[in-house]
């Protein structure tokens, strides 16, 4: 096991994108491919799901492929994704094909459902029943919650779930928590003396945002790592959250404080997580206007910024060039998160765990 001396020396200080290098991260975790075979033909629809040891070798995985792309350039060969987006996406959609080209795939891409037939009255059931033909794995972004659901149901090969409506976005949850890990390595190493679990702040409405809602329950398979969850969205938000939701969490032990003064509580946050775009039926609506995240904000001196893009005026460009910018590590760190999951759920994991 690495000392958490070590795990906190080899923590390296971002560059101006907010990229440290993610070996510290290997040194933290202990490899046991095994567990990565619970992943394979898995179906990924919500964090729920998900189990907290997967993810850690997950993580352990994604870290081998950044910390040397070059040596995994064909794990995926022979294999076709299907990028299936019926939402508008940039990040996920190109994050998703670039994990799967980097790793020698071949895929098929769908970005308008005028131009399949669903547009002439097919059911989800019989466009899934064509995919098992077509393809070794998809990837579905809808704009309805039930889209996936209906899939699932005809699939034979796995579906990994891009963000239906307002649901879930687990992939987005798992990089999000891979930028964390990779900022703190020590947060794996709970009996270490370096061990400090860490204030978080997330600022959005979880009734409203998938990428706010997966974090969340991203947290529960992870309590011990957070000290609280400072919970901010404006106070004219009706249901922000649900009863539920903040019960699941009790029950994992995370402890949540809701508030709607950002800057009373900046100085104290470990991590800032900030969003404000929620998709609504074909469109979607900025919430929270009055948070806005720049330079001057009253940041810890070590916190960090996440923000899952695309951004609006909440968070400032003349963040860019400081330490507090961990959110293009972030969406930089979601190709290799995503190589590391697809690559499992095709069954590929074994090509790659005895590469150094």
């Amino acid at each position: 096991m690495v000392s958490a001396q070590q795990v906190e020396f080899d923590r390296a200080q971002p560059d101006v994108y907010g990229d440290a290098h993610p070996k510290a991260l290997l040194r933290a975790i202990q490899e046991d491919g095994d567990r990565l075979h619970s992943l394979e033909n898995k179906h990924i629809i919500s964090v729920d799901h998900l189990d907290r040891d997967v993810l850690i070798q997950l993580f352990r995985l994604a870290a081998k492929y950044e910390s040397n792309p070059a040596r995994f350039s064909s794990p995926l060969s022979g294999k076709i994704l299907i990028s299936a987006f019926y939402e508008p996406s940039t990040r996920t959609r190109l994050s998703f094909e670039s994990a799967w080209h980097r790793l020698g795939g071949d895929i098929m891409s769908i970005t308008d459902r005028s131009s399949t037939g669903i547009a002439k009255g097919e059911s989800l059931q019989d466009v899934a029943e064509m995919f098992n033909n077509y393809g070794d794995c998809v990837v579905l972004r809808d704009t309805s919650v039930e889209s996936i659901e209906e899939m699932i149901h005809s699939l034979r090969i796995p579906i990994i779930n891009a963000g239906n409506g307002i649901d879930e976005h687990p992939t987005q949850a798992m990089s999000d928590l891979y930028t964390i890990f990779k900022w703190r390595p020590s947060l794996l190493l709970p009996d270490s003396e370096a061990f400090s679990p860490i204030k978080i702040g997330v600022i959005g409405v979880p009734s409203q945002m998938r990428t706010v809602r997966s974090l969340l329950k991203m947290f529960t398979h992870f309590p011990r790592i957070v000290d609280e969850i400072f919970l901010l969205y404006d106070e004219s938000v009706e249901e922000a959250v649900s009863s539920e939701q903040l019960a699941q969490l009790e029950e994992a032990g995370v402890k949540v404080s809701i508030g709607h003064d950002l800057n009373a509580v900046l100085p104290e946050l470990d991590v800032v997580y900030i969003n404000s775009i929620a998709w609504v039926g074909e469109s979607f609506e900025t919430y929270g206007k009055s948070f806005k995240l720049s330079a001057d904000s009253p940041f810890k001196p070590e916190a960090i910024v996440l923000h899952p893009l695309a951004r609006g005026e909440e968070l400032c460009t003349s963040l860019d060039a400081t330490p507090h910018n961990w959110y293009f590590s972030q969406a930089r760190g979601a190709v290799f998160l995503r190589q590391a999951l697809l690559t499992c759920m095709v069954q590929r994991a074994s090509t790659v765990m005895d590469v150094i």
